[in-house]
């Protein structure tokens, strides 16, 4: 692939910082959106990352919610890689703190894409919650695998209002993208991504979860829960085989394997014997249900996700992609050991 300049929101994020490194290493000029660029230890990794590379790093300061605010760090790009979106897995206020800047962001870099008159190429970052919304679905469907073919059409604002806003912005990204005959749209839906981050900054839900795994919050038992689970780096090469094959087209489900909750603090107490206090066994149903407010989670969710078995056919991400996975068992043992050298849990 022929250097190139391109945007990245979201860029100084778990998963965008990955891309960004890669984009670098490849040599193009990688612009980086910033709310605010007085904020430097958001960026100053990835300056650092650049010095070594033999790419090019430019800040743009554009705030997500503000209308013709990427008019100007759009203007010449060649492609968009569009990440920028909250994972937070706190439903305070969550038409504020998750869909306006899921959808609003969505809306505003693809119109200014449109205006720019370069771009021939957007990634955009979804998710597999817009694809499934509670993990019930799976068996109400009747599907043994949920493929890039299914919505989520479950979730809304009082329930999985994350996964909620992950639909809003995905199929909003499709109805502009059908609007214009300017740019592709090649969309990446990833599973729970895991794996060590390449910056301090770990505001991502992703973080959230295994701080609590590693605090004993869950040490009495966890619920028989399963999760699609990804290595942040297999999801940060998807982007860039999307963005590089001219041949990659719509959806592509980004999940390396199905775990179970316990399966996975298993692979901790494996690797690190004694060091957290971890469950051992799977709470009854009717516990997790009683007890579901105090641990942040609805009853609802607890009643049509815990107990029930999902599974994703992630096929498409290797053929057309040509993506090989990182094994989990890795990712949760790098995560876990960043965990012990920066966080001293």
């Amino acid at each position: 692939m022929s250097k190139q300049t391109i945007l990245v929101t979201g860029g100084t994020g778990y998963i965008g910082s990955w891309v960004v490194k890669e984009l670098l290493e490849k040599g193009h000029i990688v612009r980086v959106s910033v709310r605010d660029k007085s904020k430097e230890e958001k960026y100053k990794r990835l300056f650092e990352i650049a010095k070594q590379t033999n790419g090019q790093l430019e800040l743009w300061e554009a705030n997500l919610t503000t209308t013709n605010a990427f008019d100007e760090a759009t203007k010449g790009a060649d492609a968009i890689i569009h990440l920028a979106s909250p994972f937070i897995l706190d439903k305070n206020n969550p038409q504020e703190n998750l869909i306006n800047p899921a959808l609003n962001g969505t809306k505003n870099v693809l119109n200014s894409a449109i205006k720019s008159g370069t771009v021939k190429r957007i990634v955009l970052t979804s998710s597999i919650a817009s694809i499934q919304g509670d993990n019930v679905d799976m068996r109400t469907q009747n599907v043994k695998a949920f493929t890039e073919s299914h919505w989520n059409t479950t979730s809304n604002i009082n329930h999985q209002p994350y996964s909620y806003s992950k639909v809003l912005a995905e199929k909003e990204a499709w109805n502009i993208y059908n609007s214009q005959n300017q740019w592709e749209l090649v969309v990446i839906n990833p599973g729970f991504v895991m794996g060590p981050p390449l910056t301090n900054i770990t505001n991502s839900g992703s973080f959230s979860f295994i701080n609590d795994v590693l605090s004993g919050k869950y040490k009495t038992g966890v619920p028989k829960l399963e999760f699609g689970f990804v290595d942040v780096r297999d999801v940060a090469k998807a982007h860039i085989l999307a963005l590089e094959n001219p041949k990659a087209k719509g959806r592509h489900i980004i999940v390396s394997e199905t775990m179970g909750v316990l399966d996975f603090t298993k692979i901790i107490e494996q690797s690190y014997p004694k060091m957290y206090k971890l469950p051992k066994i799977t709470a009854p149903k009717p516990l997790i249900w009683a007890l579901a407010p105090l641990f942040g989670i609805t009853r609802k969710f607890v009643a049509k996700n815990v107990g029930y078995s999902i599974d994703f056919d992630n096929s498409k991400s290797k053929t057309e992609l040509g993506l090989k996975y990182t094994p989990i068992e890795t990712s949760i043992k790098e995560m876990v050991k960043w965990y012990q050298q920066n966080k001293q849990i």
